[in-house]
């Protein structure tokens, strides 16, 4: 089983109101544990394993965030769980592209 996850990290009450800084260091994270991701400009697209890999990365990107004073956070995750067939971030978005190219041939005169 894959598990796709979108994570969205929002940190409240910082002095700035740039969170680029709090992105960078959630993605070292994922980096450090070796997560395939890919960052967006409103969240970050991850494949882990199970839900429990996820609750771990969740649970470190908190506690990074934490150690860098940020004292409260909002973490919206939105999953994509398939036990019918393997899947992939990249296999997404490959789907979507033939579609776009087969409605487009379709649509020549």
């Amino acid at each position: 089983m894959v598990v796709l996850a979108e994570l969205r990290v929002v940190p409240i009450g910082t002095s700035s109101t740039s969170l680029s800084t709090y992105v960078a260091e959630a993605l070292k994270v994922l980096e450090e544990l070796n997560v395939r991701y890919t960052l967006t400009p409103f969240g970050t697209c991850i494949e882990v394993s199970d839900f429990s890999e996820l609750a771990s990365i969740l649970d470190r990107i908190s506690k990074r965030l934490s150690s860098l004073g940020v004292r409260r956070m909002v973490i919206d995750v939105a999953m994509d769980v398939r036990y019918d067939k393997q899947i992939s971030l990249e296999s997404k978005v490959r789907s979507v592209e033939e579609k776009i190219k087969t409605s487009q041939s379709s649509m020549k005169i």
